[in-house]
């Protein structure tokens, strides 16, 4: 099969395309044939060398496709049966091992594109909404990089959830993409202080929850936006980890900080699948759209991490294994 692997850390050169070898499935495994891959941010650190992994390495934690084989014992799924997951590494490539049990059924009705864009994304979005703070009506939700896969369906989760959101984006498309989805108001943070803009906008009193996946460059002015009793939460670090503070800048506002990473809220089978039901119901239900950038093949994996990294898409971005 051909897979992507990298020997070294670096930039997106070091993805290469190569032919390898995968076993038969052992038990309580399936192998996966992949139609479609998500491409994350985490693939991204774990190119760098920011989040380390052990070499030689194919990325991917996502992908849609179709059962081959089962290995003894697997009773939940069978060869034909259509399926996506998250959290195992080795999706860029054209089939992968996966253990069983954290497959997730495919509806008919949902696309191997939808299939391989909604886990790692989708069930991020539903426990950085539920998870640390219970949404009220018209609480104020401050989302940044609001116009990109994650910001979109953050966006629709916060609305459907009946929050105020104030999304930040970088060009006036993207901010015509984020009201579209429904935020309320949107910044455009190349041309506006954000901070200004959010207590302008809220009369001074700031965001009750700020979900924050940028980092180093919106860290700062966080804390200055979060409300009396807010809360904020940093997943990622798109522009570089946040810079340090003193727990004690906390106490004026009494704001809590938490960092959210999604593999600690799928820590068993019943969780997981309790996350993506809740996405794939929204998605059937019509308030949940997910947003394909643009889908490349397989072998163009490094043009999809410079697309991503220059963060001009708009939107997911995912591998076929077919052309």
């Amino acid at each position: 099969m051909k897979a992507i692997q990298m020997t070294h850390f670096g930039g997106p050169e070091v993805l290469t395309i190569k032919e390898t070898s995968i076993e038969q499935p052992k038990k309580g495994q399936a192998l996966v044939n992949i139609k479609m891959a998500g491409v994350n941010f985490i693939d991204i650190y774990q190119r760098r060398g920011t989040y380390p992994v052990k070499l030689p390495y194919t990325p991917g934690l996502e992908a849609s496709g179709l059962v081959e084989a089962v290995g003894e014992g697997v009773k939940n799924v069978k060869p034909g049966d259509r399926v996506a997951y998250v959290h195992t590494p080795g999706s860029y490539a054209e089939k992968n091992l996966i253990d069983a049990e954290y497959l997730i059924p495919l509806p008919a009705d949902l696309s191997f594109e939808q299939g391989a864009a909604f886990p790692l994304q989708g069930m991020t979005a539903h426990y950085l909404l539920h998870e640390f703070r219970k949404i009220k009506p018209n609480d104020v939700v401050l989302i940044h990089a609001a116009a990109g896969g994650m910001g979109l369906l953050l966006v629709q989760w916060a609305k459907h959830l009946g929050a105020r959101v104030i999304g930040t984006v970088s060009t006036e498309e993207k901010a015509q993409i984020a009201k579209e989805a429904g935020a309320d108001d949107v910044i455009l943070y190349t041309k506006q202080d954000f901070v200004t803009e959010v207590k302008r906008l809220t009369n001074k009193s700031g965001a009750d929850l700020i979900i924050d996946g940028v980092g180093k460059t919106t860290f700062a002015g966080n804390l200055e936006v979060g409300a009396r009793r807010g809360n904020i939460v940093i997943f990622g670090a798109a522009s570089g980890p946040a810079d340090p503070i003193s727990p004690n800048v906390l106490m004026n506002r009494s704001l809590t900080i938490s960092g959210g990473s999604l593999f600690n809220y799928i820590l068993t089978t019943q969780e997981l699948k309790m996350r993506a039901k809740a996405v794939i119901e929204g998605i059937q239900s019509g308030w949940l759209n997910l947003r394909v950038d643009e889908v490349l093949p397989l072998k163009d994996a490094a043009e999809a991490h410079q697309k991503l990294e220059s963060r001009n898409t708009i939107g997911k971005v995912l591998l076929a294994t077919y052309t």
